[in-house]
Parts: C-alpha cells; structure tokens; sequence
C-alpha cells in the first residue's frame, strides 16, 4: 500500500499539513523477549529484521510535534509494546500525550492498555476509547453498525 501511502502524503503536503513518519527504528529478528536489539534509521533496516518500535529520534520528533499541538488523536501503539525492548516510544508518547496542552483523545483497545501500562493517569487524557476502528469510522463520517441498528429510521 506504498501508493496509497505516498498519495495521502503528497495530499496533506499540498494542504500544508505537517507529516510526520518514524526517522529510526528499533529492530530485531524476531519477536521475542530477549531478542537482540539495534536502533537504526529507518531507511536501514536490513534483510530479515522487523521495526518493532520507534527509535529515540523519532519519540524527539513526535513529542516535540505533540507539544505544539492543540488537538491529539491517537489510536494505536508505536511498537510491540507488550515486549519490555519494544515498549519504550509507546510509552513515551503516552507520556507526551499525557502532558500535552490540548484536548488529548486515545482510540483502540491496545492504545488504552498501552496508556494503562505507561503508568499515565486516565484523567490525564481528555477521552479515552476501545473502539479504535469504529472511533475511525465516525471521523470518517460513515455509520456505525451499532448506532445505524438501533436508529428508528421510520
């Protein structure tokens, strides 16, 4: 989806809209604790290894990014954050959500727990949501199956 990706970019781009993506990576050839680590840019990640979190740089840039914003949504986690190694950028843009001066909104069940085991406060952030997908969709504009069914449409 390499296209699709790019579109959107060039489109945010076109309207001015900052874009940001992971500099660096933190990688390793499988998911496992204990796994052998590095941390390397993005760009470099070799053959047979996988990005399982972002890297120091890229938790600097995002935090940074979240500090000047005035509204954060965020639905979903950084890295394989059940995995001690794997768990550090999400934790640390839980944080920085957390401390952010904005209305601070978290969707998805995994971006809860992963708030929940950064040790941030719930009343920290201004909304929190397990229903990710669906909290998506309603930005989206399309109907929720669970509200559409329960519409009196007569």
């Amino acid at each position: 989806m390499l296209d699709l990706a790019n579109k959107i970019k060039e489109k945010l781009t076109a309207k001015g809209v900052k874009f940001y993506l992971p500099v660096d990576s933190v990688i390793a050839q499988s998911v496992e604790p204990g796994a052998e680590t590095k941390i390397v840019p993005v760009q470099e990640i070799p053959k047979g290894w996988r990005a399982l979190d972002i890297g120091p740089a890229s938790v600097r840039l995002f935090s940074e990014a979240l500090g000047n914003a005035k509204t954060i949504l965020w639905n979903g986690p950084m890295g394989v954050f059940e995995i001690d190694a794997f768990s550090r950028g999400t934790f640390a843009l839980a944080r920085s959500v957390a401390d952010a001066y904005a209305l601070t909104i978290v969707g998805g069940g995994d971006t809860d727990l992963a708030v929940s085991k950064a040790g941030v406060s719930p009343e920290s952030i201004s909304f929190i949501s397990t229903g990710g997908g669906a909290a998506l969709q309603l930005l989206e504009g399309k109907d929720l199956p669970g509200i559409a069914a329960l519409t009196d449409k007569t």
